[in-house]
């Protein structure tokens, strides 16, 4: 794999606030993200979530610890897996629009640092999984939430 990172960029029909609730509030997160037992908008806070590959019989314990935050704008956190070795990153970055659209960019890296010898970690499944999270679950959650 290479140490290139994966960006994606989506527009979204939401203010930017309404875009930050939705990234940053437990209770929004579990409708479109993964069901977090707590989560706390505080640089070095931890929180962890169960999520599953491509095979869905498989499950992970991702861990992630908030490393940076913006109000309003950017939210950075690790993101290992329990058991495993590697650590990535991921950026949620805002960037108003207009007034009611938002542009969500999402950085992934730190990828290659993951093991390579298992087809759960190759990046098409985190390309995948991406674009499912942010191009349908997301979209579909701020089309039907003000």
């Amino acid at each position: 794999m290479n140490n290139q990172p994966l960006v994606f960029e989506r527009v979204y029909k939401a203010p930017i606030e309404r875009v930050w609730r939705a990234i940053t509030d437990k209770n929004e997160m579990k409708e479109w993200y993964f069901d977090l037992k707590e989560f706390k908008l505080e640089v070095g806070f931890q929180f962890e979530f169960m999520g599953c590959g491509k095979d869905e019989s498989i499950k992970f314990v991702h861990k992630c610890e908030i490393t940076e935050i913006i109000p309003g704008e950017k939210l950075t956190y690790s993101w290992r897996y329990d058991g495993y070795p590697g650590n990535s990153f991921v950026t949620f970055q805002l960037v108003k629009q207009d007034v009611n659209s938002t542009l969500l960019r999402l950085t992934h890296v730190g990828l290659e640092t993951f093991p390579m010898d298992t087809l759960h970690f190759a990046q098409n499944n985190f390309v995948e999984g991406w674009n499912k999270i942010l191009g349908t679950d997301l979209t579909n959650y701020l089309s039907k939430t003000e």
